[in-house]
């Protein structure tokens, strides 16, 4: 944990003391090692469960495929922003970074955290980069409403889980993962400890997001910054996937008849978020809601508590990090030479740039479960699974799916096929940089279709 912990931590001086020419190059590849050396997590050895650093910080089989995509996405951010920050004053980019660099420490303690206490200190810590980069590098009028509307829905949401902690310490006497899943269940019938347990989850389900609770997310994209964006869907959501599963294992008995308005919230809100996408005229707008679309299926799959449930959520979690990740840095390659993020008004960009055309096309099919691309298999492992919990849910999964594929095919033809505009005939062409932050986007996409155990061999 510490081989790649400290190394993060030392990237901190690297931004301030690498020159200003070298600053992009130096800090990518600083972020690229640090990423390569993190794949050692994912050669399992450990019987028990846990590989430990310390008392603190230790890896598991569900934490490991989130940290490794923690790691893996700081280099990719900072390749994603250099176009439209290298014109700022050289401060103003160091600080940037370092923004970024304390956004991957936080997650990584998260990640790693053994005491559930450490990990809620560091679901709070991340909101403070992101808002910052949200307010200070957003690209719109509406970035501070923006941030406001992210602060108060996550701090909402976490408030009333801290009193759960506190009350859940009280009666049992510890707070750390590696011993409170073996503590008898302290839990009746009472309405006290219904509340206690929906106080647990709020805080995950707002940041996933349920649906109901998800407006700060469309606000958030739409306004922040390529790698406030990448961050946001790639690992910011998982974290409150990650925390649902570490509560959900304590949450037990409870669990059972208290989960039905939450799966009603989350399978419904499948349907409306894909609605709303086959709606939309704003590129990041309809990236954003089909993130939602998405998280809802996840949702599903946790609180059914079953293997092969948490499996494909976190299949999907992972695949979905990559796939939507890859299609905001595609949204932001266009904007950033149209200037507008309008779908109508840049369309029919194949003939101008068709490799470009191609990254969009498998972008595009990853978002709408492909076989035999990893979406489809955490997405067959939940539908299957709620299926069997009841075979109503089939109804509102398969429209799900449907929808899902009518809104990815709609955002590859509105913003590839057509007839081009005039004023985007001589738009600068594509940089190499582009083209390899598309490539290590799908690489490990690719690797894990080849090698799924990496993601759920927990399970077993």
């Amino acid at each position: 944990m510490l081989k790649v912990l400290i190394p993060t931590i030392m990237m901190f001086p690297t931004i301030w003391l690498a020159s200003p020419k070298w600053l992009w190059t130096t800090t990518a590849t600083h972020g690229l090692l640090i990423a390569l050396m993190s794949l050692a997590w994912l050669n399992w050895t450990s019987e028990a469960g846990w590989t430990m650093s310390n008392s603190y910080l230790a890896t598991d089989p569900l934490s490991t495929p989130l940290l490794v995509l923690t790691c893996w996405l700081l280099p990719l951010m900072i390749l994603a922003s250099q176009n439209h920050i290298n014109p700022e004053p050289i401060t103003r980019q160091r600080l940037y970074i370092t923004l970024l660099t304390s956004l991957q420490t936080f997650l990584i303690m998260a990640f790693g955290a053994t005491e559930i206490v450490m990990f809620y200190i560091m679901f709070e810590a991340t909101l403070i980069p992101t808002l910052i980069i949200i307010t200070r590098w957003g690209n719109q009028a509406e970035r501070l409403n923006a941030g406001i509307y992210f602060l108060f829905y996550t701090l909402a949401g976490s408030l009333p889980l801290l009193v759960a902690l506190l009350l859940l310490q009280q009666s049992t006497g510890t707070l750390s993962l590696l011993i409170i899943q073996y503590t008898p269940p302290l839990l009746t019938d009472s309405w006290g400890h219904k509340i206690w347990w929906a106080g647990c989850l709020i805080a995950f389900l707002v940041k996933m997001p349920l649906y109901g609770v998800h407006l700060w997310l469309p606000k958030a994209h739409v306004e922040a910054p390529v790698a406030g964006s990448m961050v946001l869907a790639a690992i910011l959501l998982k974290l409150g996937g990650y925390g649902m599963m570490r509560m959900m294992m304590i949450l037990d008995p409870l669990s059972k008849e208290l989960v039905y308005p939450f799966m009603i919230l989350a399978l419904w809100g499948i349907i409306m978020t894909g609605s709303i996408c086959l709606r939309q005229t704003d590129l990041k707008s309809l990236i954003a809601y089909s993130s939602v679309s998405h998280m809802g299926l996840v949702a599903g799959g946790i609180l059914i508590q079953t293997p092969w449930g948490f499996s494909g959520a976190i299949i999907l979690m992972i695949a979905h990090g990559l796939v939507s990740s890859m299609l905001f840095c595609l949204a932001n390659t266009a904007y950033e030479r149209t200037h507008s993020r309008t779908m109508i008004l840049a369309r029919g960009l194949q003939v101008i740039f068709p490799l470009t055309a191609v990254w969009w096309f498998i972008a595009n099919l990853a978002n709408l479960a492909l076989p035999p691309l990893p979406n489809l298999m955490g997405e067959l492992m939940i539908i299957t699974t709620l299926f069997s919990w009841s075979p109503w849910t089939i109804a509102l999964t398969g429209l799900g799916t449907l929808i899902t594929a009518a809104y990815s095919l709609y955002m590859f033809l509105m913003s590839q096929r057509g007839p081009t505009p005039r004023h985007i005939m001589k738009l600068p062409p594509f940089h190499t940089r582009e083209h390899l932050l598309m490539a290590l986007h799908l690489i490990p996409v690719m690797f894990l279709m080849a090698k799924p155990e990496l993601m759920w061999g927990w399970c077993y």
